[in-house]
């Protein structure tokens, strides 16, 4: 079993008698480390690390900052197999899953370090003579970066690339479901030339670390990526300083699915887009509209297809999916399907919890027909292999339907009718649309959610703007008028 230590100000701190959290692998559930319980006092030292390592970072040319996240992005691709092996034990991500995503982290530092030559301020015209108008961007200060437990290492990636690229330094959360492979980056950070304080890690609960990262007047943004319930939470905190934040937060991505569409094409996006992740990603295809004259033969074939799906100990070979990441993510599940059998709808395939070989926190991919649009399996986050489907019969009913949610991340339409696809993007009110493909986006997009998906966004030029203020100054340089 391994045991990590709090990473502050470029060097591991001792744990000694401090209280441990311990990380069970879902497959197994095995205990397979302990990770530090921070204090408020540690919370303390890690931001203060920060902000030292702050003033130096900010000045530093962005060239130069490039390199060391470079540097950063070596070392992961060299140590990439233990990544992705470190994720695949501690969440249940199938193996093949994780790999890619150890890639997606170099991929992402190495694509922000090519934003160094790109941050750009404004000249802007002055109505006085003899006079600019200089806009810079400059960098917020200390971020808190508060990671969730589905996607551990990309996250690193989007807690941390745009943040010192901006010239911003970092204080960042792991959630206590995934932080191992959060503290193995740390153990890069401590080999790489990065200067010290720039990049901590510290673990804890959210009722501890979350709240006093929150509510540190020394913090000038938390990102946080997680559910609605804890961005509420951290907003609420943030507000007595008047911390900016950025939250991406739940989903519940409807699928518009029209007649014309290409039907075996749009069920394997449609399936590939509700088992990534064992469904636990907040751009899944959560709740599914299909268009009546098309209704029996989609429901049939995605039936078929969800049949086929394999799951296991992501370890021991390669599956489609693994376990949910806890025992209470899979309660949770359950009793969505359960709440949907009570309002009257059908499971066609799966609709237990299970296990492998006796133990696990796994569930049954499963597809759900006959869902009325406002149960609670229509409404609420599912985050789990289960697919939930309904009909409708006007494109009007569905954009209705589909707009008719708290959440506002995802959405998708499924048709090769041009005059629907542009109705969809003009009327879709979400902060993505897919059109014919399945649900996952770009680096060089903006992930951004609108209502309750969250405030703000991560990825591309938007992505790095969220760590950046805007520096006004009025310059007037007629020094002769003024006697100088």
């Amino acid at each position: 079993m391994r045991t990590y230590e709090l990473f502050i100000n470029g060097e591991f701190i001792p744990n000694g008698d401090r209280e441990m959290l311990q990380v069970l692998n879902p497959a197994t559930e095995e205990v397979i480390s302990e990770v530090p319980k921070a204090t408020a006092a540690d919370v303390e030292a890690a931001i203060d690390a920060a902000a030292a390592a702050q003033k130096e970072w900010a000045k530093t040319p962005p060239i130069v900052r490039a390199g060391y996240v470079r540097e950063l992005a070596q070392l992961v691709a060299d140590n990439r197999e233990l990544f992705a092996r470190t994720n695949s034990e501690e969440m249940g991500k199938p193996l093949a899953q994780s790999m890619d995503e150890a890639g997606w982290l170099t991929e992402y530092l190495n694509y922000f370090a090519e934003m160094a030559r790109h941050i750009k301020g404004q000249i802007i015209p002055s109505d006085r003579p003899n006079e600019n108008i200089f806009m810079y961007k400059m960098p917020l200060g200390v971020v808190a970066g508060i990671m969730p437990w589905n996607f551990p290492l990309f996250l690193i990636g989007r807690k941390v690339a745009p943040v010192l690229m901006a010239g911003c330094t970092v204080v960042l959360k792991p959630s206590s479901d995934s932080p191992n492979g959060c503290y193995e980056f740390a153990k890069l950070v401590e080999k790489s030339s990065l200067p010290k304080g720039v990049i901590n890690v510290i673990s804890g609960s959210g009722a501890v670390v979350g709240d006093a990262l929150s509510s540190s007047p020394k913090v000038a943004m938390v990102s946080m990526t997680g559910s609605t319930e804890a961005g509420k939470k951290i907003m609420k905190k943030a507000a007595d300083n008047i911390t900016k934040v950025s939250l991406e937060l739940g989903g519940k991505a409807p699928v518009i699915i029209m007649n014309d569409c290409k039907l075996d094409e749009t069920i394997e996006h449609v399936y590939n887009s509700r088992i990534i992740n064992t469904g636990q990603a907040c751009n899944c295809a959560e709740r599914i509209y299909v268009q009546e004259g098309i209704y029996d033969e989609f429901v049939k074939k995605i039936v078929a297809r969800f049949e086929k799906t394999t799951y296991g100990n992501p370890l021991e070979g390669a599956f489609d999916m693994g376990p949910m990441v806890n025992k209470a993510q899979q309660e949770h599940v359950d009793d969505l399907v359960k709440s949907a059998i009570a309002d009257g709808a059908k499971v066609l395939c799966g609709g237990h919890p299970t296990t492998v070989n006796g133990k696990g926190f796994f569930y049954e991919p499963t597809v759900i027909t006959g869902c009325e649009h406002g149960s609670r399996i229509m409404t609420e986050e599912i985050f789990g292999p289960v697919l939930p489907i309904t009909t409708f019969k006007t494109l009007d009913e569905a954009f209705e339907k589909a707009n008719d949610c708290i959440y506002g991340l995802t959405s998708s339409i499924y048709s090769t009718n041009w005059d629907t696809i542009m109705r969809a993007l003009n009327e879709l009110h979400y902060g993505e649309t897919y059109v014919n493909r399945e649900h996952f986006e770009a680096f060089q997009g903006f992930h951004a959610g609108v209502r309750q998906s969250g405030l703000g966004g991560d990825d591309g030029e938007l992505g790095l703007e969220e760590f950046l203020e805007t520096h006004v100054c009025y310059v007037d340089y007629d020094l002769n008028a003024q006697g100088i």
